[in-house]
C-alpha cells in the first residue's frame, strides 16, 4: 500500500446541541481496502459519514483524499474526489423512474433524452454484474422499502466511485446474491476501489473486510485486522459488555391461530399478486417467511394487518373467520403488529412516546371516559413500559422523531406485546438496528411465542429466521413453498428457492 492512505480523517469531533455525536475520531483507509465500520444505534457511524461526504459541516478535523483536503460541506466536491455513498435513510425521488434517480446529476439536462440509452445500457450491465434486479422503468414511489434500497446500491455503482460507502449492502439479498456481491466488490478492491461498508452482520464483516473500526458514544474503542478478531469481541466492543444470545427452546406447539385458506389478493403498487396461498400457523410457534424483498411479502403484511381484503380465499383467526379483515378488526381480534416500515407506518414520529403507545388503548376503561382521555393513566402506563422494554428517552413526552431506531422498534415490541395478542405479524422487525436492540428484540418475540403467540416472522436476514423460528417456508412471486423444520432444512437449498429454483409443492 502507499504511505499515503486513500482516506484520511483526523480529529473529527460533531456536536448536536449538548450531544457529542463524534468525538475526536480519526481514522485511513487505503486503496484497495474493505473497512468494517461498526457500533450501536446512535454510535456515529452515520453522522461520521455523512461529514465524509459533505452533508454535515465537522466542528474540529479533516477530510483528506489523497493528501488533498475535501472541502467542508460539499456532497459535490465528495462526487468530484470518487466518494460514493448509499445513505440509511433513502434519497430517491419518489415521483421519477428508477433509471431517472441513477442518471439524476450524472447527465446535463439538455443531453439527458440522447444519453438514456447509454445510461439504460450501463444499468443493465451493473444489474448483471451485481444481480440487483429492479425494473429500470418503475417509479420509485411504487416500489418496497427494499427495492428502493437496491436502487441506492445501483446509483452508487453508477457513479463509478472510488470510495464505496454502503450501509447495510445486503439486507435484500439472498445469500447467493450477497456472496456475488462481496466477490465482486473483492474484484473492486482488487484494482484499488476501497469500500467502507456499516452493517449489523457480524458473519458479513467477519468473511468480507480486511480491518474492522468499532465506535462507541462517538469514540473509537476498536480498531482491528479482521483476522485478528472475532465476532464475539465485535459485539462486546459495540455495547461494552458481553451480549446474552437470544435462544429458541422448542415447544409442542398449540392450536392452530391463523389459518389462511386459498388467498388470492393483488395489488399492483405493492409486488406479485398472492394466488391460492395457504398458510397455518399455531400458538407457541415462529413461522419464518424467507425471501428477497420485493416477492409478495408486502402484500402478506397487508393481509395479516388488515389494510388488504382478499379477492379470494379465507382468513381463519382462532377458528373465526374475518370476512373483510380491517385494522381495528385485527387489534380487536389479538393481533399483534410490527410492520417493517417503523417511522412511516409503524409510528407516528410528531407524536408523543406517550401517545404513540396508547394509539391502540386509549379507548379502553380506565383510559377514557365519555370522549375524555385520562393523560395521568396514559402517562403511567407510558413510563412502565419504558421501564420494561428499556425505552431510552427523555421521558413520556418525549417526541418520537428523536429517538434512535432501536428504541423506536423497543416502542413498537412495547405497544404490541402489552396487549397480549395471539398472533404476532412481525415484518423485517430488526431491519437496521445493532446487535444490542436486535437481541432485545429476538428475546421478546421468543418470550411472546413460550407464553402461547403464534408468531410470523417475515425476515430476509437468514441468520436471524434459523436463530428464531420453528418451521421456514420461502416465498417468491406470491408463492410460499411447503414448510420446513429448521432443524432440517438446508441453508443453500433455502438460497435457491429464494431465486426461484426447487419451489416444489408451492402454494
Amino acid at each position: 500500500m502507499s504511505t499515503t492512505p486513500l482516506l484520511r480523517l483526523t480529529g473529527i469531533t460533531k456536536h448536536f446541541g449538548p450531544l457529542k455525536a463524534n468525538d475526536d475520531i480519526s481514522l485511513t483507509l487505503e486503496k484497495g481496502e474493505m473497512l468494517a465500520l461498526l457500533g450501536e444505534n446512535g454510535a456515529g457511524k452515520t453522522t461520521l459519514m455523512s461529514i465524509l461526504f459533505g452533508h454535515y459541516v465537522a466542528d474540529s478535523g479533516t477530510v483528506e483524499v489523497l493528501g488533498r483536503p475535501l472541502p467542508h460541506g460539499s456532497p459535490r466536491a465528495a462526487l468530484e474526489a470518487g466518494v460514493g455513498m448509499v445513505h440509511q435513510h433513502f434519497t430517491l425521488a419518489g415521483n421519477m423512474t428508477v433509471l431517472e434517480n441513477i442518471m439524476l446529476g450524472t447527465e446535463p439536462l439538455w443531453g439527458f433524452r440522447r444519453n438514456s440509452a447509454r445510461a439504460l445500457a450501463k444499468l443493465g450491465a451493473l444489474m448483471d454484474r451485481f444481480q440487483l434486479r429492479v425494473d429500470p422503468f418503475a417509479m420509485v414511489r411504487s416500489l418496497s422499502v427494499g427495492e428502493r434500497q437496491r436502487v441506492e446500491i445501483l446509483k452508487v455503482l453508477y457513479r463509478d466511485a472510488r470510495i464505496l460507502i454502503l450501509d447495510e449492502p445486503t439486507a435484500v439479498l439472498t445469500p447467493q446474491e450477497s456472496a456475488h456481491l462481496f466477490a465482486t466488490l473483492r474484484e473492486l478492491v482488487g484494482q484499488g476501489v476501497s469500500v467502507i461498508f456499516i452493517t449489523h452482520k457480524l458473519r458479513e464483516v467477519m468473511a468480507a473486510s480486511d480491518r474492522c473500526v468499532v465506535l462507541r458514544h462517538g469514540r473509537v474503542v476498536m480498531e482491528e485486522r479482521t483476522d485478528r478478531t472475532s465476532a464475539e469481541d465485535l459485539a462486546r466492543a459495540m455495547v461494552g459488555a458481553s451480549i446474552p444470545q437470544a435462544t429458541r427452546t422448542p415447544h409442542a406447539p398449540g392450536d392452530e391461530v391463523l389459518f389462511l385458506d386459498r388467498i388470492s389478493l393483488s395489488a399492483p403498487d405493492r409486488g406479485p399478486a398472492l394466488t391460492e396461498l395457504s398458510m397455518s400457523v399455531r400458538a407457541h410457534e415462529i413461522l419464518g417467511i424467507a425471501g428477497v424483498s420485493g416477492n409478495g411479502q408486502a402484500l402478506l403484511a397487508d393481509l395479516l394487518s388488515g389494510l388488504a381484503t382478499p379477492q379470494g380465499g379465507s382468513v381463519i383467526l382462532r377458528g373465526q373467520a374475518m370476512d373483510r379483515p380491517t385494522p381495528a378488526g385485527m387489534i380487536r381480534a389479538g393481533v399483534g403488529r410490527v410492520p417493517d416500515d417503523r417511522t412511516g407506518t409503524g409510528l407516528v414520529a410528531d407524536m408523543s412516546v406517550m401517545e404513540n403507545l396508547s394509539t391502540e388503548v386509549y379507548r379502553m376503561p380506565g383510559f377514557s371516559k365519555r370522549g375524555m382521555l385520562n393523560f395521568r393513566a396514559l402517562a403511567s402506563r407510558a413510563a412502565q413500559l419504558m421501564d420494561v422494554f428499556d425505552i431510552r428517552c427523555a421521558g413520556p413526552g418525549a417526541p418520537v422523531r428523536k429517538l434512535s431506531g432501536g428504541n423506536m422498534q423497543k416502542l413498537i415490541m412495547a405497544r404490541v406485546l402489552s396487549q397480549g395478542p395471539h398472533l404476532i405479524l412481525a415484518n423485517q422487525p430488526t431491519w437496521g438496528l445493532d446487535v444490542g436492540a436486535t437481541a432485545a428484540v429476538h428475546q421478546h418475540l421468543l418470550d411472546a411465542a413460550r407464553r402461547g403467540a403464534g408468531v410470523v416472522l417475515i425476515s430476509e436476514d437468514l441468520d436471524e429466521l434459523f436463530q428464531l423460528s420453528d418451521r421456514i417456508q420461502v416465498m417468491y412471486q406470491g408463492r410460499l413453498s411447503q414448510a420446513q423444520d429448521t432443524a432440517t432444512v438446508d441453508r443453500a437449498q433455502l438460497g435457491l428457492m429464494m431465486s426461484g429454483q426447487n419451489m416444489r409443492g408451492a402454494a
